[in-house]
């Protein structure tokens, strides 16, 4: 490893040995990075160097910075938190605030000064807070005034968290008071090596405990050298939305690394439902939309209402993308959704196709600069046609804090996000099933996820999570809970319909042979279905039947 700029080394002292890393590779021009670079510097300081600090970087609804404004108010936090509060390269910090300026200002500077970021949901609670404070030893942190109820509650409860500096108060103690001393104007990069850790991203907790996800300067560069690049290919007039937060990595890259590493202009809602969105993206003019699938469905019927022809690429990820919202986007639109693979260990998207090259129902092919493979148990790589584990390896890769989870994602040097995967003739990886979503019942295996894009199509389904559910008979059977739409009873009809339905759309051995009608389905912060939590209610329920 190049010489660290941390004098706090609490990161590189609980990065996993580097036996347990996966191979990284650096095969593009582009990711040919100098062994010394601070990212904030390419992301936002470049543009003024260039003379470009006029070109607009972030619009909110209460306030447009250019990228002048933007890289003065990062060296006034970034000063701030030197002089005045004592922060070293290598200390972690906390942000809790919605999605806005001030929060991606907070993000940068904390990294260019060479500390290392943590962000949090708004939404979360003390306890789920107090967390990542412990995990991370965070002795400071960084709070939008209107989230302070729970801020203050977990210093009560997570002694690591010395100091909260508010920002929204107007009071003479606050963050902007502080930012505005004379002098603080001015400052320069931390002379980070490329290998410092400079953010660690927890996981959204889908299957279980949260794993802290430790990023170098390089991955927020190689996200958007690779996926943004290649794929995606914006270009400084575009105009960047999205619903996904600040503090995931999907969110990131869509808010921040994809539009300011070419320049464009970043969109900030505090708040974006579809119910928002879709007028959002009218008023504001974007071109390019980062959200979920669940959210492109639910735009997709009120679009006629607004002038979104400014729109011209969107971008689904965060949970396997239907054909049937595929197509449902496209008719109402006319644009091809982008579907992309990615997580929060390799920080963004590593399978993905360009619009042109988007085939419904198949997430894409490897993003340029990585190299994905579906292998058996054993890591040997299956014929095509075949279901098997997904592997890969790239410019970025997965390396836990401290967590012996490691040995389990990263194996023999390759990346394993347990996703089970086929890969056609063509290259194109079709999706199966989160690993341990596989169903396997009286010797079939059956995709959970391929259920619940049948369900999905018919009209009386808002909601679906298909799950296994333990049987005596044949190991296991397809269990579906189904939120249904206002004017449908869940009764023995409807459920006898809805299983005769999948029987004509799949082969009949696929079929819910038992189904649930529930109010709604367990959802983590990001609106990504728990399917942990909906294969402990299958297994509760046949725990009941059995006694």
């Amino acid at each position: 490893m190049i010489p660290s700029a941390h004098i706090d080394t609490f990161t590189r002292d609980n990065l996993p040995p580097q036996s347990q890393w996966p191979q990284f590779l650096f095969t593009l021009p582009e990711l040919q990075y100098p062994d010394r670079l601070n990212c904030v510097r390419e992301f936002v300081d470049h543009w003024v160097e260039r003379g470009e600090g006029g070109r607009t970087a972030i619009v909110s609804p209460n306030e447009t910075w250019t990228y002048m404004e933007l890289h003065e108010r990062i060296n006034r936090i970034a000063n701030v938190l030197t002089r005045d509060l004592g922060m070293v390269p290598g200390n972690r910090v906390l942000l809790r605030a919605p999605n806005s300026p001030m929060a991606i200002a907070v993000y940068l500077a904390v990294i260019k000064d060479g500390g290392v970021m943590v962000a949090t949901m708004p939404l979360l609670r003390a306890k789920e807070l107090a967390y990542p404070v412990t995990k991370a030893k965070i002795a400071l942190a960084f709070c939008d005034a209107r989230l302070s109820e729970e801020m203050e509650k977990t210093r009560a409860v997570a002694s690591d968290l010395r100091r909260v500096i508010y920002w929204g108060t107007k009071g003479f103690d606050d963050l902007e008071a502080m930012m505005a001393k004379p002098g603080y104007e001015r400052f320069d990069a931390c002379d980070t090596a490329i290998d410092d850790v400079c953010l660690i991203a927890f996981t959204s907790g889908t299957t279980g405990e949260p794993k802290g996800t430790m990023h170098f300067h390089r991955d927020m560069l190689a996200s958007a050298d690779s996926f943004s690049r290649y794929v995606l290919q914006p270009t400084k007039d575009d105009r960047f939305i999205g619903s996904a937060p600040l503090a995931f990595t999907f969110g990131l890259g869509g808010h921040v690394l994809f539009p300011f590493r070419v320049g464009a202009t970043s969109i900030q809602l505090e708040r974006a439902p579809p119910e928002e969105l879709l007028p959002a993206i009218a008023k504001y003019r974007a071109t390019i939309c980062f959200t979920a699938p669940t959210a492109y469905r639910a735009m997709a019927p009120e679009v006629s209402k607004y002038d979104i022809t400014s729109l011209k690429k969107c971008v689904s990820a965060g949970e396997t993308l239907p054909k049937p919202v595929f197509e449902m986007w496209e008719r109402a639109t006319g644009i091809r959704l982008i579907d992309g693979l990615g997580g929060t260990e390799v920080m963004h998207i590593y399978v993905a196709a360009t619009p042109d090259e988007m085939k419904p129902g198949k997430t894409g092919k490897a993003v340029p600069g990585y190299v994905v493979k579906v292998v058996d148990d054993d890591g040997n790589e299956v014929p095509r046609g075949t279901p098997g584990h997904l592997a890969l390896q790239g410019p970025t890769g997965c390396r836990y804090l401290a967590d012996s989870r490691q040995t389990k994602y990263v194996r023999g040097g390759w990346n394993y996000p347990g996703d089970t995967y086929i890969q056609d003739d063509d290259g194109y990886f079709i999706y199966q099933a989160r690993s341990d979503d596989m169903i396997i019942s009286a010797g079939y295996n059956i995709a959970g996820p391929e259920v619940e894009s049948v369900l999905l199509t018919h009209p009386a389904v808002a909601e679906c999570g298909v799950v296994g559910c333990p049987d005596e008979e044949r190991g296991q059977i397809v269990k579906a809970y189904v939120v249904l739409r206002p004017g449908f009873s869940g009764d023995a009809a409807l459920t006898k319909t809805l299983q005769d339905f999948v029987k004509a759309t799949v082969a009949p051995y696929k079929y819910p042979r038992a189904i649930e009608y529930v109010a709604s389905l367990p959802k983590t912060q990001t609106g990504k279905l728990q399917r942990f939590e909906l294969r402990n209610m299958a297994r509760a329920s046949a725990q009941k039947m059995a006694s």
